[in-house]
């Protein structure tokens, strides 16, 4: 069987099977990177990439498909991208999603929100502010820790996981909301706002600003999906 060393804290080392770390890697590639949406994965070409067999990629490949990572089409693996439809109909589902941790506090004064958990979120982006982020597909993932953070501090666990799940489907064209640098800066303010506006009691305010902030994302992310989209159909 196929595997690799890999260390632990206490200097030992184990064996780490060739199917996990194939796993893992095509993985983190997949959440984290602009892989080419046309780029064909195969047993072979994986197989040969990690150089490995082919029966742990059937596994990893197997199981990204099962993730939603990859779509099988025309006989082969690709790269898992909503369409255009697809993703404005999850980004309706990620605002009700999102401003219902919100209104459940407004409907019921009894649901507090985690000051804990908001506080400290709160000082990971203030901490950003004052390095000043450079522009960054996988600057995607800090801001969906935000507000992961946000509504997980409403107290309701199902919401949250509906939410993680809208992200990794929505989460290969939202890379492009940063790749410019007014869109890093401006995340990072409306962030802290309405971190302010949760933390002060202000709880209609702070909806509000998240519904907009969404919803200005969502219209970044589909005129430059689109315009990426014409150009790649303008290729030679």
């Amino acid at each position: 069987m196929d595997t690799t060393l890999s260390a632990t804290g206490a200097g030992r080392a184990r064996r780490v099977p060739a199917r996990t770390r194939v796993y893992e890697s095509l993985r983190e590639q997949l959440l984290t990177t602009a892989t080419d949406p046309f780029h064909r994965y195969t047993e072979e070409n994986v197989a040969e990439q990690f150089g490995v067999s082919r029966t742990p990629v059937r596994d990893a490949l197997a199981r990204l498909e099962v993730d939603g990572l990859l779509i099988k089409r025309d006989g082969a693996l690709f790269r898992y991208t909503p369409t255009l439809t697809e993703f404005t109909e999850l980004y309706e589902l990620r605002v009700v999603l999102e401003t219902r941790g919100l209104e459940r506090a407004i409907d019921d004064p009894t649901v507090r929100h985690d000051t804990a958990m908001l506080e400290a979120e709160q000082a990971l982006w203030q901490e950003r502010a004052e390095a000043q982020i450079a522009p960054d597909p996988g600057f995607v993932m800090a801001d969906e820790g935000f507000h992961l953070a946000l509504l997980g501090s409403a107290g309701n666990s199902e919401l949250t996981s509906a939410l993680e799940r809208v992200n990794r489907r929505i989460r290969p064209v939202r890379m492009h909301d940063y790749l410019t640098q007014d869109r890093v800066d401006a995340t990072i303010r409306e962030h802290l706002e309405i971190f302010e506006a949760v933390l002060s009691g202000r709880l209609r305010e702070a909806r509000d600003r998240l519904r907009k902030h969404v919803g200005q994302s969502q219209s970044i992310v589909e005129a430059r999906a689109a315009r990426a989209m014409q150009l790649s159909n303008m290729a030679p």
